[in-house]
């Protein structure tokens, strides 16, 4: 199942631990990760429910941002479900892009929650589009610590925001979908042990994008990862040419944007529900 411009593929293994709490989807317009929360009741669930409130847009002939907004609050009304179902509380990250059309033009909407991450990869160049929501990037954020230091500070596990809290927004961004733009989403089993330039390097050198997802689980296997890693590419196939070409890859997204120039910015846009 793909839509016309684009294609994807996933891998996940449990790594060292006895679950695999991590969970994705890749296909047709839909290619997320989700994480479940390892100190909550239920994090296998609330992952796997917030992949099933994606599943509906796989196969929707046009998906819109708001329609991945719709998704947001379903999966959120999911894993409050799953909570009260284990009796405590479930959480999940969410991370992932999911093909949109918006003014007439074929764009990825980039979404997180979390932890996870969301890399686009281009001319060989790898950047990083989405923000952790995480205690160590709050201190990047201050100033308190340089982004190197954040990578082996003893709190990079805690995780801010989660589906399944009381936050109830995300971060969004719309992406250009222009043809060779591969889209590379990880759990963070998959960042603690890879750096991002062997990121880039796997991906680019990597053929297609299941093969892609599969060589950088492995590799974090390989590298000792302690955590689930989890990694879906998406690939953006023959998409048609922007009718601004400009070279900003990423727009913010937000309550306004469908009325907006989609001027480029270098922040998140939060979208509150």
């Amino acid at each position: 199942m793909s839509t016309p411009w684009c294609t994807g593929g996933g891998a996940t293994d449990c790594g060292p631990r006895g679950e695999n709490q991590d969970a994705y989807l890749s296909a047709g317009r839909v290619h997320i990760v989700a994480d479940g929360m390892g100190g909550h009741v239920g994090g296998a669930a609330a992952a796997q429910a917030v992949i099933e409130a994606f599943r509906p847009l796989a196969g929707a002939p046009v998906a819109t941002p708001a329609d991945v907004k719709a998704a947001v609050e379903r999966a959120r009304s999911l894993v409050a479900d799953v909570s009260h179902q284990a009796g405590g509380e479930a959480g999940a990250t969410l991370s992932g892009a999911v093909a949109v059309e918006h003014d007439g033009e074929p764009w990825w909407m980039v979404i997180n929650v979390g932890d996870s991450r969301v890399y686009a990869l281009e001319g060989g160049a790898l950047r990083q589009v989405t923000v952790d929501h995480s205690h160590v990037q709050e201190l990047v954020d201050a100033g308190r610590i340089t982004p190197a230091e954040a990578e082996s500070h003893p709190d990079r596990n805690l995780v801010t925001r989660a589906i399944g809290d009381s936050w109830p927004g995300f971060d969004g961004w719309l992406v250009r979908a222009r043809p060779g733009l591969r889209l590379v989403v990880a759990s963070d089993g998959l960042m603690k042990v890879i750096a991002d330039a062997r990121i880039a390097s796997i991906a680019a050198l990597a053929g297609t994008a299941d093969a892609a997802a599969q060589r950088l689980v492995a590799a974090a296997l390989e590298a000792g990862t302690t955590d689930n890693v989890t990694v879906v590419v998406a690939d953006t196939l023959h998409a048609q040419t922007p009718r601004d070409a400009s070279p900003a890859p990423w727009t913010a997204w937000g309550e306004d944007a469908l009325d907006d120039d989609d001027t480029t910015v270098s922040g998140r846009a939060r979208v509150d529900a």
